[in-house]
């Protein structure tokens, strides 16, 4: 029975870890929150259990080996199944990288809290966290943040001052598409570009349309 008591506590912890690592998750709003790590975290706990304390009963059988990290490395590889599905790839932009990692990292911490090792667990979480919060409040002004924008103009003269902003030091343009249709004899420029720019989000970019180019017509930012 205490054994039983120590697996449901393992299971607990692993849980609450996973919910931890998902709440921050969730409130970038990304694609796997907490419940997705929950789940991963809980799930890959019990499999470490049922790896090491499962086959009991079969192992008092003579001459009957078992290797209890056989389930433990697949549980590590199948987990790359969730992380894919959390990477979006749009045009030249990737999204979701950060939080496939994040699965598989809780994957790790739900297997160490299921083999019992609740310090390595709790580390692991705490510097997970640390390094999804942290990380970001330090390091936040270098790099270059890919963003999608497509829009709309009826003038080419305004597409023109669009691209001449996007070529300042403050951005690089990745790619550039351009496209012409007509409404009653009129003509639309659709364009779509993908920029890298420095501290600015979808929000900043939107808002900085709206006040420079408030002729043109923002159909989606990504």
């Amino acid at each position: 029975m205490d054994m039983v008591w120590d697996f449901a506590l393992r299971l607990f912890l692993a849980g609450v870890m996973g919910i931890l690592i998902g709440l921050e998750r969730e409130y970038r709003a990304k694609e796997a929150g907490y419940r997705t790590h929950f789940l991963v975290a809980l799930g890959s706990a019990l499999m470490m259990i049922v790896s090491q304390y499962g086959f009991t009963e079969v192992l008092k059988a003579d001459l009957v080996r078992l290797d209890p990290s056989r389930i433990a490395a697949q549980v590590v590889s199948g987990i790359g199944f969730i992380g894919a599905g959390t990477i979006i790839l749009q045009k030249q932009i990737v999204r979701g990288l950060t939080t496939a990692a994040g699965i598989w990292a809780t994957s790790g911490i739900g297997l160490a809290i299921g083999a019992g090792m609740y310090g390595i667990g709790i580390t692991a979480t705490v510097l997970v966290l640390l390094g999804l919060e942290a990380l970001s409040f330090f390091f936040k002004s270098i790099g270059l943040r890919n963003l999608m924008v497509e829009f709309s103009a009826h003038d080419k003269e305004t597409i023109k001052r669009v691209s001449a902003k996007f070529h300042s030091k403050n951005y690089i343009v990745v790619s550039y598409e351009m496209s012409e249709t007509y409404s009653e004899g009129t003509a639309i420029y659709h364009v779509s570009m993908v920029i890298k720019a420095k501290r600015m989000n979808e929000e900043g970019l939107l808002l900085m349309f709206m006040q420079e180019f408030p002729d043109i017509t923002v159909t989606k930012v990504i």
